[in-house]
């Protein structure tokens, strides 16, 4: 698990840091003091958790640049659905923020050891239990995020200025993602490969592969898939297997 604490006050960041590798040896830390800094290590790493204190400059009451961070988050499709739990010393803040961006939680500042842990322990056993028993991917369209289940893809085709992405009870279109692009959001999931330039396809559907005419038929789905010539090998060692 991956947890970034954006917290501009260096003893607070310290103590959080060293308190959440006390939890768990399956936690790796990321710390920033600024916004800047945050937002690199959230495009470099994919965070599991963000801590995140409201307030970022002690001298203006009004700050809320942890909050517009997480506003930022919530508008890339990768964070969409991440946990955050902010930390402030204003809890009129609370309120404002679980409004704006679906926070998981917030932390009071003096924060208590207890109240950290009970947290992320939580968390911690979720993304456990996730890992192991469902994967999902998070797509836009319409300007709104769908957390889709990757056992229900049964393949994802090329469509004009994006994807098609065909599930076993319905199809979704999703404007200006391509199948480069798709196939980084299923980079962890073996099972799904590209057989076509134009294709993507869950191994789990496949029911057979005609390898002279280069066609996969798949569970549930009228029209065959065409293989690619330069995709041809690459499927029959994976059907194979």
């Amino acid at each position: 698990m991956k947890v970034l604490i954006l917290e501009d006050n260096k003893e607070s960041l310290r103590a959080l840091a060293e308190l959440l590798k006390q939890i768990s040896g399956e936690i790796e830390v990321f710390t920033a003091s600024s916004v800047d800094k945050a937002m690199v290590f959230s495009e470099e790493e994919t965070i599991d958790l963000f801590l995140l204190d409201i307030n970022l400059n002690i001298r203006d009451d009004d700050d809320t640049a942890g909050l517009d961070f997480a506003k930022t988050l919530r508008e890339r499709t990768e964070y969409a659905f991440t946990p955050i739990v902010f930390i402030t010393s204003f809890p009129a803040f609370e309120l404002n923020s679980y409004r704006q961006t679906g926070c998981y939680s917030y932390i009071t500042k003096p924060f208590r050891r207890s109240e950290v842990e009970k947290i992320v322990r939580k968390l911690l056993n979720s993304e456990n239990t996730q890992e192991t028993e469902e994967k999902f991917i998070t797509v836009k369209k319409d300007g709104i995020n769908y957390r889709l289940k990757q056992a229900d893809i049964v393949y994802i085709s090329a469509i004009s200025r994006g994807v098609c992405i065909n599930m076993r009870k319905e199809s979704m279109d999703i404007k200006y993602l391509t199948i480069k692009e798709s196939l980084e959001l299923l980079k962890d999931s073996p099972e799904f490969v590209q057989c076509h330039r134009n294709a993507i396809v869950n191994l789990h559907y496949v029911e057979s592969f005609d390898a002279v005419n280069r066609m996969l038929t798949l569970t549930g789905v009228r029209d065959v898939i065409e293989v690619g010539v330069t995709y041809k090998q690459a499927i029959k060692d994976v059907i194979r297997t």
